[in-house]
């Protein structure tokens, strides 16, 4: 069975040295509060790893390939700076990691040709993003013509989605289910794939007739019980771990992927979940 890892973080050397300091210097003020929040009992949430620890964790769990995803930044400059280190990721490991594209549309008519050009380094979608977080308006003109280009060249965006029933904590944004419902039916050519289950939508009944929306499972086992599983639509879930992101923190202190795959087996997840959902779904080199 080939298993695709469709929900993957990986941040700048720099940044992972010193996530506090390098966000303070770009204004990256959301991000920190979420990447170093601690636990309880004093356990950081978020690891951070380079990329030949990706690769080796990867290994470890048989993880063919991972799709790298970008993060819902504060700023364009951010977003560019991101780019242009998983283009380079790209180029060192064509093989096993792909890449989706971080924007934020606050930089106007820039926004779309930094899409382009990362589709012709080899990026093969757009997202993680979140408008929510991004404080941008989803009436807003740029945000519709990136949604509409990114039906056009084919690349799926990935947008970050809070369970409105999930427990607060430090920088959680409510991003309302009726939004993605409504960007799923204005931009129909446009495939979405909504981060976390969807916030919960991937078990909603009724709005299973949007064929263009997928979801992702990553942070499955912070979020929900592994009954979920069996509860999703057949073809339109891709397996994914937010890694590097602590999953389980009762029993495992470093992220990795073996656990999530663990749990999805035991619990009986359809195949496709694994790898060929995202086959089906991404324009893979």
């Amino acid at each position: 069975m080939t298993i695709i890892d469709a929900h993957v973080h990986l941040y700048m050397p720099e940044a992972s040295l010193a996530p506090q300091t390098w966000a303070e210097a770009r204004g990256e003020a959301h991000w920190a509060t979420l990447v170093t929040r601690r636990r309880k009992d004093g356990t950081p949430v978020q690891g951070f790893s380079s990329v030949d620890e990706l690769l080796r964790d990867m290994d470890i769990a048989g993880v063919e390939r991972s799709v790298l995803l970008g993060w819902y930044w504060e700023n364009h400059a951010t977003c560019v700076e991101q780019n242009r280190f998983y283009a380079a990721c790209l180029k060192a490991h064509p093989e096993r990691l792909l890449a989706f594209a971080t924007v934020h549309t606050g930089a106007g008519a820039e926004v779309l040709d930094e899409v382009r050009r990362a589709r012709d380094a080899g990026f093969c979608g757009i997202g993680e993003l979140s408008p929510h977080a991004q404080h941008i308006s989803l009436g807003d003109a740029n945000w519709r013509a990136l949604l509409k280009l990114a039906g056009e060249l084919r690349l799926p965006v990935n947008l970050h989605v809070t369970d409105p029933r999930s427990r607060p904590y430090p920088g959680r944004v409510d991003t309302p289910l009726s939004d993605f419902i409504a960007m799923a039916r204005e931009f129909p050519a446009t495939k979405f794939i909504l981060a976390h289950w969807g916030g919960g939508l991937a078990f909603d009944a009724e709005n299973r007739a949007l064929t263009n929306v997928y979801y992702d499972t990553a942070a499955s086992p912070l979020l929900y019980g592994p009954e979920v599983w069996i509860k999703a639509p057949r073809g339109r879930v891709l397996f994914g771990t937010d890694y590097p992101l602590v999953l389980y923190p009762r029993t495992t202190p470093d992220a990795d992927f073996v656990g999530l795959l663990r749990e999805a087996q035991l619990a009986g997840a359809e195949t496709g979940i694994f790898g060929e959902n995202a086959r089906q779904l991404l324009p893979l080199r």
